[in-house]
């Protein structure tokens, strides 16, 4: 394919990959603002739900397994067009939820859908990287944050106005149906290097083995920073709510400084990533974005009985911190995953993604458990050590520029 046509194409696929990163955004974190009248809903302690939410995490590990060879077998942009249609209908099965069995279902659907679109989707950003020649990876994650933020803000205004069926449902449609031209230009199965491109590669490799090891430590790394993630979306409401007793909409705005911060540091991910490395980008994000988690919660909370408005400025403050040295963490993971030698993109992405992901397993049922023995102020200081441990685990990146 001519050069000019292969770049306008990669042009093409990025403004596809904005619009999808951002939908894939609000679709995941809509229902974060609503989580804490899901779980009254439903009458479950800490413990119990944070059993719950691992629905969602073994729905996102079987949805990372089978992506990998989906897509070097298929292409990229179909598993895009069935994944875009499953992970809405599981955001709309966990609103319409009256029981827990439905919201476990529910949820494994979601967690399935997203991992499946989430390695699509980086697996053409790659790509599109190589067309355009020209750093955006960390640029598509911030418009996934820009998804997040709007409809965690929009789910926060909504709760003093509707019930969590009509907002789930509400967004799931929406999304569903601006899914459609968004993945319209994704690379096809010509351009998208599903299979390896001119590079001899296997559609999988062995779980483990020498081969695999490079991926382990890239997924262990990333899972760590998942750890923190996790918490910041499925505990900061109820850790506001339940512990300061911040009032319903209010206790969304920790989660939303996390992803605020997110996105600037994510806009600026590609120019940090450049110019720093990806080893020291993750180091820094990792060590400063846990310490300052964690000492905000140490603070606010205690002084939340005394006062609430500066309580909730400092646990803000923390999560904005934490969020800040997230953002570039995670496309940083994933590009050094995709340079490794001898494997597809698809591939090493749906591996290390798969490790990665069952932070989303443990972190939530690690931390409820330790809320029902401790507290979750106490608890939280898992999340924080996590993400430290992510900077820690950035020695493992041996490219010194991405």
């Amino acid at each position: 394919m001519p050069q000019k046509t292969a770049m306008r194409s990669g042009l093409l696929a990025r403004n596809s990959l904005w619009a999808t990163f951002f939908i894939m955004g609000m679709v995941s974190m809509a229902w974060v603002p609503r989580i804490p009248e899901i779980k009254q809903a439903i009458h479950f302690t800490d413990g119990q739900f944070g059993i719950l939410l691992t629905a969602s995490t073994l729905g996102s590990l079987t949805g990372a397994q089978l992506a990998g060879r989906l897509i070097h077998t298929f292409g990229s942009r179909r598993v895009c067009a069935f994944a875009a249609v499953v992970m809405p209908i599981g955001l709309m099965g966990i609103g319409s939820s009256t029981s827990s069995v439905q919201l476990l279902f529910s949820l494994f659907v979601m967690g399935a859908g997203y991992s499946s679109l989430d390695i699509s989707v980086n697996t053409q950003a790659v790509v599109v990287e190589k067309l355009v020649e020209r750093r955006w990876m960390s640029t598509f994650h911030a418009m996934w944050s820009c998804g997040a933020l709007v409809t965690t803000v929009f789910g926060g205004i909504l709760t003093h106005h509707t019930t969590p069926k009509f907002n789930l449902v509400f967004v799931g449609v929406l999304c569903l149906v601006l899914y459609v031209p968004a993945i319209h230009f994704l690379l096809n199965g010509e351009l998208d290097e599903h299979d390896g491109g001119e590079e001899e590669t296997a559609p999988k490799i062995p779980f483990i083995s020498k081969s695999a090891l490079p991926l382990w430590a890239l997924g262990i790394g990333l899972f760590g920073a998942l750890v923190a993630e996790g918490a910041a979306s499925d505990w900061s409401a109820i850790l506001l709510h339940d512990h300061m007793r911040i009032g319903k909409g209010v206790n969304a705005t920790a989660y939303a400084s996390f992803a605020f911060a997110m996105i600037v540091s994510r806009f600026l991910g590609d120019i940090i990533l450049e110019h720093l490395g990806p080893a020291k980008t993750v180091k820094l994000g990792g060590y400063i974005g846990g310490a300052g988690l964690g000492l905000s919660i140490a603070i606010a909370v205690p002084l939340s009985s005394h006062s609430r408005p500066l309580s909730l400025i400092i646990v803000d403050i923390g999560f904005a911190i934490a969020g800040f040295g997230m953002g570039p963490i995670f496309p940083a993971y994933i590009l050094a995953a995709s340079a490794e030698p001898g494997i597809a993109s698809s591939v090493a992405i749906a591996r290390v993604g798969l490790i990665g992901f069952t932070a989303f397993f443990v972190g939530p049922a690690i931390t409820g458990g330790l809320a029902q023995i401790t507290s979750l102020p106490i608890a939280m200081g898992l999340p924080a050590l996590m993400l430290m441990f992510s900077g820690y685990q950035s020695h493992v990146m041996k490219v010194k520029k991405i």
